[in-house]
């Protein structure tokens, strides 16, 4: 997809962060944007500075956890815009536990979202960027899809299982000859509220959360935005956001399992220094 001119774009969790960017940097390039978030409010707006800058917008209300809720929107994406050519699976949620204390509940709703979201979003639009005849997937996963992380399981669980189902995901898109284009997206650190919203212990408050995380978070949504529609252009298989998504993606590659010590190390460091991670 070397141009996004009039090409119909949906990206859920375009509320904030990433996915907002992304429907802001659309809109300039001339889109057509159907947008979704939990957030009715925020995607309301994001709608609306992509109407100011020219773009058809609409946002729609949307749980992806939800499939019966995803499978209806992509019905009515088509029914109102006429094709969908580029898809992003972009809502995530973060959690900070260890296994021992974690939830089952909280391991659910992560799940439910983060996983669940994207085989939803997959399959609910897959079969009409197969019709388009030039369809982009692009689907969030994270640098932890590389690598695990103490008190970030949950959330590594998700972001591996996203990584494997999107890369198996384009090995039958070319073995079936289908023209639809797959990206797995590997974002580092940036600046959205993940690690602010994200589910943690008591004795860890949001705004604690949001100060230590803006300490390593380097990259803005919109730089992130730039890099994501660049990796679509390219066609892209894996598409890497920040220096440090080039770090993590070297750590197992060059220490293999030794790694994890590395990663044992940095985390009692940074608990000295009273500095937690959030989620990436």
């Amino acid at each position: 997809m070397k141009d996004f001119t009039d090409r119909v774009a949906v990206i859920t969790g375009a509320g904030s962060g990433i996915g907002r960017a992304l429907a802001i940097e659309l809109a300039g390039r001339g889109a057509r944007l159907a947008i979704s978030d939990v957030d009715a409010v925020a995607v309301a707006d994001t709608a609306a500075h992509c109407e100011k800058a020219g773009a058809q917008a609409k946002g729609y209300q949307l749980d992806v956890s939800d499939r019966a809720a995803v499978t209806a929107h992509a019905e009515e994406v088509v029914a109102e815009f006429g094709r969908v050519n580029l898809v992003v699976n972009n809502a995530g949620v973060a959690l900070m536990a260890n296994v021992e204390d974690m939830s089952y509940e909280d391991m659910e709703w992560i799940v439910g979202i983060n996983f669940w979201g994207v085989v939803h979003g997959t399959k609910a639009f897959l079969p009409h960027l197969i019709a388009s005849g030039d369809g982009h997937l692009v689907n969030i996963s994270s640098v932890f899809g590389f690598v695990g992380v103490p008190t970030q399981s949950a959330y590594n669980a998700t972001k591996f299982a996203v990584r494997g189902f999107t890369e198996a995901l384009r090995q039958e898109m070319l073995l079936g000859k289908r023209r639809v284009g797959v990206s797995c997206v590997h974002p580092g650190g940036i600046r959205t509220n993940i690690a602010r919203d994200a589910r943690a212990p008591e004795s860890s408050t949001s705004q604690q959360r949001a100060t230590d995380f803006s300490r390593i978070a380097r990259t803005t949504p919109e730089q992130a935005a730039r890099t994501i529609l660049r990796g679509v252009e390219r066609r892209r298989a894996r598409i890497l956001i920040g220096p440090d998504a080039y770090v993590f993606d070297a750590m197992p590659r060059v220490l293999g399992a030794s790694y994890q010590r590395l990663n044992t190390l940095a985390m009692t460091v940074a608990r000295r220094f009273g500095v937690s991670l959030g989620g990436l």
